[in-house]
Parts: structure tokens; sequence; C-alpha cells
């Protein structure tokens, strides 16, 4: 609960961040990096939602497991892989987010340019990532 509050912290004060630059300032057109990094922050807000989502299937998995105990073997084990993909999807925004340390303008641009193609390409891979696997516990869930 504390990490959930944390994260929605986090995200608020970057929302809020993100809002006075946009209406108090110009674009920044002389950066091209400020673009690209507006990029990875877009592809990372339409996916964090989704962390809800997450938690959610994962929840109505492990009640779908607590509440047969006569379960077939098979469709427990199913389950409880599920369960663990839908873990690593959370894993990975998680990891993603304390990871992500974008440069500092006096850094060298090209570099700047290069870490943010980089994480441009990380954080597609999260949300490839989520999505595939709350649309295969959906189907799961379902095959009750």
């Amino acid at each position: 609960m504390k990490i959930r509050f944390g994260l929605l912290l986090v995200l608020a004060l970057a929302a809020c961040d993100k809002g006075q630059n946009s209406t108090s300032e110009p674009a920044e057109t002389d950066n091209p990096n400020q673009v690209l990094y507006d990029q990875v922050m877009d592809v990372h807000d339409e996916v964090m939602p989704k962390m809800d989502e997450i938690m959610k299937l994962k929840r109505e998995l492990q009640e779908q497991i607590a509440n047969t105990p006569d379960m077939v073997i098979e469709r427990k084990e199913q389950l409880e892989k599920m369960i663990s993909n839908l873990d690593s999807a959370s894993t990975a925004m998680m990891n993603w987010m304390h990871e992500f340390n974008p440069l500092p303008d006096t850094t060298e641009q090209e570099k700047a340019r290069e870490y943010l193609e980089g994480e441009m390409e990380r954080i597609r891979n999260v949300k490839t990532l989520m999505l595939e696997t709350i649309e295969k516990a959906r189907e799961t869930k379902g095959k009750e």
C-alpha cells in the first residue's frame, strides 16, 4: 500500500511539473532531446495506469485458487504461472522507473539522445510485456 501511495505521489508531482512547464514556458525547440524525452514519458504515462489492472487480475487469480480447494492441479499451476507473469510485468515497470535517469542538460546532446533512444526501446518493451500479460491473464481468468 505504501508503494502504491508513493508511486501515485511521484506521478502526481511529475504531472504537476509537466503541466507547469507547458503553460509557463514555451516549448524547447532548440533541444530535440526534449521531444524524445517527452515521447518516452508519453509511453510511460500511457501504460502506467495498467499497473492497477495487473494488481486486480493478480488478486482475482489468487482468489480463484483460494476459493477452489478441489481445483485440478494443472489449472492451479496455470493460474500460479499467470500470477508470476503478472508479477514480472509489474516488476519490469517498477525497475524501469527506478532505473530511468535522464542525463542532465549539461551532458553532450548526442550522448543524451542515445540514452533516451535506449530508454524508448526499454519502455516500449515494458509496455508490450504489460499489455500482453494483461490480455493473457484475462483469457486465463475467463477459462474458469
